[in-house]
């Protein structure tokens, strides 16, 4: 299924309005070494050298989290399928908590699909994340406030940097 297809099925969405410019938000998204600084909830961490992030379409994207407080990695992994720079990223996205899979990165994985909006607005930069793709409404309930604690996350590195 084209990805485009499917983004009828909305999950959840966050969205919020960073204190930053377009080009500082962009790279807080898009930049490895940015990524791994924040991409987790505010009480995890990101696994260290595991974060690619290749923004072009067809290029990769994979983070580890660090879950071991509950057990287990959170792996991600997927491919941008439209990059527009300061404005949207969309890529599929996989999920394990088997390395092995982490490792493989395989493109025919089970995914959903994330779209990124952004636009300079009120002074800062509003972000959209949204999801899409089969997900029982109380799994969005806990996924919309994971991504919520992530957006925390991005906010106290943006007020580092």
């Amino acid at each position: 299924m084209d990805m485009r297809d499917a983004m009828t099925d909305l999950a959840y969405s966050v969205e919020r309005v960073f204190p930053v410019d377009s080009d500082r938000m962009w790279h807080a998204w898009t930049d490895a070494g940015e990524l791994e600084q924040w991409y987790a909830p505010t009480e995890l961490s990101v696994v260290p050298g595991s974060v690619v992030s290749e923004p072009l379409e067809g290029g990769r994207w994979s983070v580890a989290v660090d879950a071991s407080s509950y057990g287990h990695i959170a792996y991600f992994w997927g491919r941008y399928a439209e990059v527009v720079p300061m404005a949207k990223l969309i890529h599929s996205l996989s999920y394990s908590q088997d390395e092995a899979e982490f490792i493989a990165r395989d493109d025919d994985a089970p995914h959903h699909d994330i779209v990124i909006d952004m636009e300079a607005r009120d002074g800062g930069t509003w972000v959209r994340f949204a999801q899409y793709g089969d997900m029982p409404a109380e799994q969005a309930a806990m996924a919309q406030a994971g991504m919520e604690s992530y957006f925390d996350s991005l906010a106290l590195h943006l007020g580092r940097a």
